[in-house]
């Protein structure tokens, strides 16, 4: 494993996902293409717990709590528990980029990083790499959510006009 690769991928993805959200105004940061899927800001809320309550977590306790138990999460439940699109997006996104840099201060400070290391998942066995990769690969998924977001939202706003010419979406 490439760990500078992911020490970089993790730290420029904080800085894709604040140049994506950082101006959205506060309808658009609430708006839903439909009732099913989840605003701006509840993407932005999500990786925000994700950060501070997932993966660094798990990856710690893989690391260096071998035999220690995953806290539980529930990332679904916690859109409305929490109530995600009742948050302020500038606080969310400020919050978020504090806990990536924590994460990687964290990731640098790591004395031994046994990539191989193994949690014993419900659903099988997960590595330590593999944990690593999965956060850079769930970052990239949540940007494309985001974008797929700006697109339908900038659809709405151009009605009735077309971006046909554009290209196919």
């Amino acid at each position: 494993m490439d760990l500078d690769y992911c020490m970089k991928q993790l730290a420029e993805n904080g800085q894709r996902v604040r140049a994506l959200v950082e101006d959205i105004d506060e309808v658009q940061a609430r708006w839903k293409p439909d009732p099913a899927s989840w605003s701006i800001l509840e993407v932005v809320c999500h990786l925000l717990d994700e950060e501070r309550e997932d993966f660094r977590v798990r990856l710690d306790i893989t690391l260096q709590r071998p035999g220690e138990t995953w806290p539980g999460i529930d990332p679904g439940g916690w859109v409305t528990a929490r109530d995600y699109n009742n948050q302020d997006l500038g606080q969310a996104l400020h919050s978020y980029l504090d806990e990536r840099e924590a994460s990687l201060t964290w990731l640098i400070s790591l004395e031994a990083k046994d990539w191989q290391a193994t949690y014993e998942a419900p659903w099988g066995p997960i590595t330590a790499g593999d944990l690593l990769a999965s956060w850079i690969a769930h970052d990239l998924l949540h940007m494309r959510q985001l974008v797929e977001l700006l697109w339908f939202y900038k659809e709405e706003q151009v009605k009735p006009y077309s971006t046909r010419y554009a290209g196919e979406w």
